[in-house]
């Protein structure tokens, strides 16, 4: 099964962050995103507000959906920075890259 084909699971607190190996290992399969430490980020630019915001509503019902919440900044009108990590693990979990793998596949998204 690929990341989008998966859904996020529920992570006990407690339970250990993805080794830093294993973290880039996944990043390979969502490459428009980085690994910033604890936390996978990938900025995004939108032809103007009304896109970014329709995107933004987007990201935010996937979220919803999957029960794993990303920051999402929307600045300049129209550049959107989306960072994901799991909170219950204090670093990264599969989710984070399931997540970012279906951001990826959401109509609307920048090239």
């Amino acid at each position: 099964m690929t990341l989008p084909e998966e859904h996020c699971r529920p992570i006990p607190k407690g339970t250990p962050a993805l080794p830093p190996a294993q973290a880039k290992e996944l990043a390979r399969q969502v490459p428009a995103w980085r690994l910033e430490g604890e936390r996978l980020a990938r900025g995004m630019e939108f032809k103007d507000f009304g896109a970014a915001l329709a995107f933004v509503n987007a990201v935010g019902k996937l979220a919803e959906a999957e029960s794993h919440h990303p920051d999402l900044h929307l600045t300049g009108y129209k550049r959107l920075r989306i960072e994901t990590s799991t909170h219950s693990v204090g670093g990264l979990s599969r989710n984070d890259f399931v997540l970012a793998a279906k951001v990826d596949r959401l109509p609307g998204v920048p090239a």
